[in-house]
């Protein structure tokens, strides 16, 4: 009763359907005023869906400056695990590293490599095509919203949050266990925290170090979110404008590791882990202290933005997706991860 009360009062924490439920009727306003169910499909022309469900990953970091992005390879899961072991030689990584499906969301089959068994065991588990990346040890985790209407030189920094990715402290006593059900956010998780971290529960943490419960930067996955919005300035605002013109990113959300806040604003020493299309959410509205009215506020200005956007690109030749063609997408994109949820 009491974990249920602390849900119903915590708007943060309600199901997604249950969350969006009183604004839907915009959203399918906008499908109405469009003519189409899809009407996001045309946002980013440069992503499949616009970027909405089911899109690789492959294909963004194909588009982003190279010089932004981790060293990635894409590996087939139905390799000899030899062929594994030399294209991950050949490409210079070191352990650790990061593992993830390509087609993937929620951080969902998402780990961190430490040694030639765990990546064997991940690879004769994943059903599907993956990527191996560098480990990005940069000290600053954000993620920045970002949307620009194609006709319009300059766009929107609409969101900028750090990222505290879910973690325990060890005090020299206690074990993983205890400090996990003494987590405000992680005792919430204790089924998913036993699959992942059970065979070590009994270990005692060092006083002081630092133990990751996850390495996903998801809401969903417990990380805690401070909001940036005072820092958003006109040269950060150039430095994604530079991009989306380079791009064609129109509406979605950046994840990025960088040194710092100010070198970040600056346009220098970052990297992108992700860009998440018209699907991403302004998760600035996450663990920032924002009322739920606020929260509402905030998306249905973004759902504008999109609608914009799309209504723009579809009548300069970026057309909207028919009905059977998203029908049958997303009915493959849902197939997909309730496999890879399955396997996780």
């Amino acid at each position: 009763m009491r974990k249920f009360l602390q849900k119903l009062v915590n708007w943060e924490r309600w199901n997604f359907y249950v969350l969006y439920f009183p604004i839907s009727p915009v959203w399918f306003w906008y499908c109405l005023r469009s003519g189409s169910v899809w009407y996001f499909s045309s946002s980013n022309p440069t992503i499949t869906f616009g970027g909405f469900e089911g899109e690789g990953k492959k294909e963004m970091y194909d588009q982003l400056p190279p010089e932004l992005v981790p060293r990635t390879i894409y590996i087939k899961h139905d390799l000899h695990f030899d062929e594994v072991e030399r294209a991950v030689q050949q490409a210079g990584f070191t352990y650790p590293f990061i593992v993830k499906p390509d087609v993937g969301m929620k951080g969902i089959l998402f780990r961190k490599i430490e040694n030639e068994e765990q990546l064997r065991k991940y690879h004769e588990k994943i059903p599907v095509e993956y990527i191996v990346q560098d480990l990005v040890d940069l000290p600053v985790e954000v993620s920045v919203f970002y949307y620009r209407h194609p006709a319009a030189q300059k766009g929107t920094v609409s969101g900028f949050i750090h990222k505290e990715l879910l973690h325990v402290i060890g005090d020299g006593q206690s074990t993983i266990r205890r400090l996990v059900e003494a987590h405000p956010r992680a005792r919430f998780r204790m089924e998913e925290m036993e699959h992942r971290h059970g065979h070590r529960f009994d270990r005692v943490i060092p006083a002081g170090e630092v133990f990751y419960l996850s390495y996903a930067g998801n809401h969903n996955r417990g990380a805690h979110f401070t909001n940036l919005h005072k820092e958003i300035n006109e040269t950060m605002h150039r430095v994604f404008d530079e991009l989306s013109h380079q791009t064609r990113f129109y509406y979605g959300r950046y994840d990025i590791k960088t040194t710092s806040i100010e070198d970040l604003k600056q346009g220098k020493n970052f990297l992108i882990l992700e860009f998440n299309g018209c699907g991403a959410e302004p998760n600035h509205i996450y663990d920032c202290g924002m009322s739920i009215w606020k929260a509402y506020g905030t998306l249905l200005r973004h759902w504008k933005a999109l609608y914009q956007i799309s209504r723009y690109n579809h009548k300069n030749g970026t057309a909207y997706w028919s009905f059977k063609k998203g029908k049958d997408f997303l009915k493959e994109a849902k197939r997909h991860f309730s496999m890879l949820e399955k396997y996780d």
